[in-house]
């Protein structure tokens, strides 16, 4: 990243502003905006996320609000209720308190001297959830959102669940926030004040992994904030971005389908990241395209900002398997319009061990097919939402595909290349009443390397309704049809598609209540491609972004080293097996004010051969605070999570530490019927 030291408008910066909400509670908020503001209103942009603006968003956000405010913009980064140094507790996501409170900060914001009366709404993940969601409810000031790695769908996709199965970043992601929610405000920001707002976080504290486990269909808690319910709810423009490597790139598309504003949409090669820090590379320009978005939609500058394609992506090229990539070769692609007429959805038979292409002689039909996966299924399938550290993308596929069902095409001979979400249909029987099926389309090198592209999931009591499912009859034949997450990827000739079908994917996806035989029957069995035709022009310049810029950062210093892990284990003796994930980042201090920070996370999934009821998965996190001579508190949680057949069982633990003394300790145990889950 080029870091920029001149920019249009000199600034200041306020680290430390109270907004008052209508029930009294004082929101804690940073202001970045030009020093002109004061006589020379201007618009300005609000971020709203619960991760600690004062400690542990601060470098992310000294690189970009700052750019902002130098190109004539006050940026105002908001601690949630419940965070950082805003009052009040966060009893759990997204609810209607947060963004009730997000439309009484845009209207304090609105009504400022320094702001013209123009806002805007950006943020990623959590923050572009929070401006999604706000737009949707209409503030008057609120003229355009720019939001990365996001979701209008929570119940579908987002990390809880996927296709009406449980995702194990349903634990983790609670795992997470147990940890967020119940951190100290800073005593340097709050005054003595701090000890009471840290109670009553602690007292109010709950493993939200319980609420989320009490709602495994989609139901009114889930409806409630997602967007794709009724996308006439949002009325502005929209600037929205994912990566390929991120959880959340369906939304990007879905939305871009659905809306009826001004919107465009980019999609890189980018895990969990913001464009111009995007990882895997390339990294682009990013904070130029949302300046440019901001000047048309907040000044009114005819810029052409929405001139060209409506989806710009990255077309991936082939690569061999690896938990890590620091760049992802391909180019960028641009789409007109989505659906985009260009694409074309082509089904290619699947019969015997055979995906059908087009151009084939017609292949006899088999007799149907069973497979019942070992538990050791989805060891290597990476994270629901890579973050690239650890490195936690899917590693080669050959050992999970011996437990799977596997279709494949011959060596293909010319390019193909997809853009879009696949999709699989087939006609399936199971011997248990819950049964789930992941299908999985790999890249398969002549060297028989298998890079994972994408994947889907799907609960099969799910397959007519996520509101209503209902059990499965065993040995009866169903209709199912699996969504596999949208990618660009390009398979060179020479090459082969693999299609695999297992009925487990365990840790990323907690498995059904019992081992299941699936029988797939060839009638009406396909796979459908989304294929980019050769011959369309990509609509881009070779190089359509500008290099990544922003602000330099005031300095951190590293006390201790990082620790980063991501482990597996089996024994041959006992046939225990195991994936532990270690997220340390040292102790770090943050010269600007001179807090020192310390996260460490800790995931391990555990399993006993193909014992169903033997699995179990823990996140634990460790959070510390303190200033030399005066301060020095902190944070343990811990949540385990086991099931039966009939019901998951949470055990969680809070202790709150100051000074090395344990000032708050609790402890759960709870159990939540499976419900079909």
């Amino acid at each position: 990243m080029r870091f920029v030291e001149q920019l249009p408008y000199e600034t200041r910066e306020e680290d430390h502003v109270t907004i008052t909400m209508a029930d009294g509670v004082r929101l804690s908020a940073r202001i970045w905006r030009p020093v002109s503001s004061d006589r020379e209103p201007v618009p300005a942009v609000v971020e709203a996320i619960p991760y600690r603006k004062n400690d542990l968003t601060s470098t992310r956000d000294a690189i970009h609000h700052p750019y902002l405010a130098g190109h004539g913009y006050a940026c105002v980064r908001v601690d949630l209720r419940g965070t950082g140094e805003s009052e009040g507790v966060l009893p759990d996501e997204y609810l209607e308190q947060e963004q009730r409170d997000a439309e009484e900060v845009l209207a304090w914001v609105a009504a400022q001297p320094w702001c013209d009366g123009n806002t805007g709404m950006m943020g990623i993940s959590w923050g572009a959830f929070a401006a999604l969601q706000t737009a949707a409810r209409r503030p008057e000031s609120l003229k355009a959102i720019v939001i990365a790695s996001f979701t209008d769908d929570r119940y579908a996709d987002d990390m809880h669940y996927l296709g009406g199965a449980m995702l194990s970043d349903n634990l983790a992601e609670a795992g997470t926030m147990f940890a967020y929610a119940t951190c100290p405000p800073d005593p340097a920001v709050v005054g003595e004040r701090w000890r009471e707002m840290w109670q009553e976080r602690l007292e109010a504290a709950r493993p939200w992994v319980l609420e989320w486990l009490r709602h495994p269909h989609r139901d009114a808690y889930w409806r409630h904030a997602s967007l794709s319910e009724d996308y006439t709810r949002l009325r502005c423009p929209v600037l929205a971005s994912s990566g390929w490597a991120d959880g959340y790139s369906n939304a990007v598309t879905r939305l871009l389908a659905g809306a009826d504003v001004p919107r465009k949409g980019l999609i890189g090669p980018w895990s969990h990241k913001l464009p111009h820090l995007g990882e895997p590379g390339p990294a682009i320009g990013y904070l130029q395209e949302v300046v440019a978005w901001w000047d048309h939609w907040l000044k009114g500058v005819d810029n052409g900002v929405m001139d060209g394609p409506m989806l710009r992506t990255w077309m991936q090229e082939s690569v061999p398997p690896s938990t890590s990539y620091e760049e992802r070769p391909g180019r960028w692609v641009g789409e007109p319009s989505w659906p985009s007429p260009r694409i074309k959805e082509v089904a290619y038979p699947l019969r015997g061990a055979a995906i059908v292409m087009a151009d084939e002689e017609e292949v006899p039909r088999g007799r149907p097919r069973t497979v019942r996966s070992p538990l050791s299924v989805g060891q290597f399938a990476g994270k629901w939402a890579s973050y690239n550290a650890p490195p936690d993308l899917p590693y080669d596929q050959r050992e999970e595909d011996g437990g799977s069902l596997v279709f494949e095409t011959a060596p293909l001979t010319e390019r193909l290349e997809i853009l879009g979400a696949p999709s699989v249909d087939l006609e399936v029987s199971a011997s248990a009443p819950v049964a789930q099926v992941t299908a999985r389309i790999s890249d398969v090198d002549p060297d028989g390397r298998a890079t994972r592209v994408t994947y889907g999931v799907l609960n099969l009591t799910h397959r007519e309704s996520d509101e209503h499912p209902e059990p499965l009859e065993p040995g009866r034949r169903y209709r199912a049809r699996i969504t596999l997450n949208g990618v660009g990827q390009a398979f060179p000739p020479g090459h082969r598609v693999r299609l695999s079908l297992s009925t487990s994917y365990w840790p990323l996806v907690w498995p059904a209540p019992e081992p299941v035989l699936l029988t797939v029957h060839e009638e009406g069995a396909a796979l459908t491609l989304p294929v980019r035709p050769l011959d369309e022009p990509d609509g881009l310049p070779e190089a359509p972004f500008g290099e990544p810029e922003g602000c330099r950062p005031p300095p951190v210093t590293r006390l201790t080293e990082p620790e980063q892990a991501w482990n597996v284990t089996r024994s041959l003796v006992d046939y225990h097996s195991a994936l532990d994930i270690v997220k340390d980042r040292g102790l770090q201090r943050y010269e600007a004010n001179g807090i020192e920070v310390g996260l460490r996370a800790c995931e391990r999934y555990a399993s006993v051969a193909d014992d169903f009821a033997s699995l179990s998965g823990r996140s634990a996190w460790t959070m510390t605070f303190s200033r030399p001579g005066g301060w020095d508190v902190r944070v343990e949680t811990s949540t385990v999570l086991t099931a039966d057949a009939e019901e998951f069982r949470v055990d969680a633990t809070l202790d709150g530490y100051e000074d090395g003394r344990r000032v708050f300790s609790r402890t759960w145990n709870e159990t939540v019927p499976r419900n079909l889950a």
